[in-house]
């Protein structure tokens, strides 16, 4: 996949198929349109590109709003769309100045001119343009002026699945991992870089990475205790370098193999009166240096919720029935 960190820099294409959206999550609604895109593209021999916006247009034209976490960051966004098979992927700067351009503008000057746009494919309630005034209709009025054709993803198709990245993100904030799951087609999961903590788990025999996660609109799970599995990351600068430098993000990372198991720990470990919000994992049968490493964890199972204990050995205690919860989850 080919990724575009400002639509200047993309060439027109001769039979571009396009799409357009944040994409937050690349939620099983979000394929719907994307397996339709792919399907045009191999039948008129064109290639799919996916016009997409960063920072998230909500952050710009209401920043007095710090609710909005995201089920993705724009390194884990172009991950899945790239593991989709998408061929390319232009990150358009979100501004007030482009949140300004009106319906026509938009459709000439960023589908048409930058881009080539021969086919493009909607969800059926996409909207664009200055004030959200663009959609279907305008798009149908100028695609024989400009020599496109749109086509709209019928409402109960996207409707069938009955899924949205809002009700993923109050899943996820509700516990309900499992169900947040199957609105994905996949384990959510954040990518952080491991830290140095007090070591308190390891006086109780049970050691943990500490995570950091650097963008502060990333959505974190609901606090508690989760089973999780966790891959490493090997630097790949080069494959990543497009996306930090339209975004400022670090680069996201090629996977490298084994996957581990484990038990991750969100809250603020009230047992011993902590003052932050720590994100921890327990790695079974693993005892090596990973520090700075970069960890990719996926959660696929809430165990319970972050209580206070009467002291360290009823903590511990629990995290040993924790642990053989998890063990259980995963039938080891």
């Amino acid at each position: 996949m080919q990724i575009y960190h400002n639509i200047q820099d993309f060439k027109p294409l001769p039979n571009a198929v396009v799409t357009i959206g944040t994409f937050d999550g690349v939620h099983l609604g979000h394929r719907k349109i994307i397996d339709r895109l792919q399907e045009v593209a191999r039948q008129t021999g064109g290639e799919t590109v996916i016009l997409t916006f960063f920072p998230h247009p909500r952050l710009i034209l209401h920043p007095e709003d710090q609710n909005l976490k995201l089920l993705t960051t724009i390194s884990e966004k172009a991950k899945l769309l790239e593991e989709l098979g998408i061929d390319h992927l232009i990150i358009t700067p979100f501004s007030r100045d482009f949140s300004n351009l009106s319906a026509e503008e938009y459709i000439r000057e960023m589908l048409v001119n930058c881009i080539g746009t021969k086919k493009i494919v909607i969800g059926y309630d996409h909207r664009f343009g200055k004030d959200r005034s663009g959609g279907l209709a305008e798009l149908q009025k100028f695609a024989p002026q400009y020599g496109f054709e749109v086509e709209e993803i019928p409402e109960q198709d996207v409707n069938e699945v009955a899924v949205s990245s809002s009700k993923i993100r109050k899943s996820l904030l509700n516990g309900e991992t499992q169900l947040a799951n199957q609105f994905l087609g996949y384990a959510f999961f954040i990518t952080g870089k491991v830290i140095r903590g007090d070591q308190i788990g390891r006086t109780l025999g049970y050691p943990t990475a500490n995570l950091f996660i650097e963008e502060s609109y990333k959505l974190i799970p609901a606090d508690g205790i989760y089973a999780v599995t966790i891959e490493r990351r090997a630097e790949n600068e080069e494959r990543n370098a497009l996306i930090e430098q339209s975004t400022g993000e670090s680069p996201l990372p090629a996977l490298r193999s084994p996957r581990l198991f484990g038990m991750a720990y969100i809250g603020h470990r009230p047992t011993i009166n902590g003052m932050t919000r720590n994100i921890e994992v327990n790695i079974f049968d693993f005892n090596e240096d990973i520090y700075n490493q970069t960890l990719q964890m996926s959660f696929h199972a809430f165990i319970r919720h972050d209580v206070k204990f009467n002291g360290l050995e009823e903590l511990t205690e629990q995290l040993g029935r924790d642990k053989e919860n998890v063990l259980a989850f995963f039938n080891r």
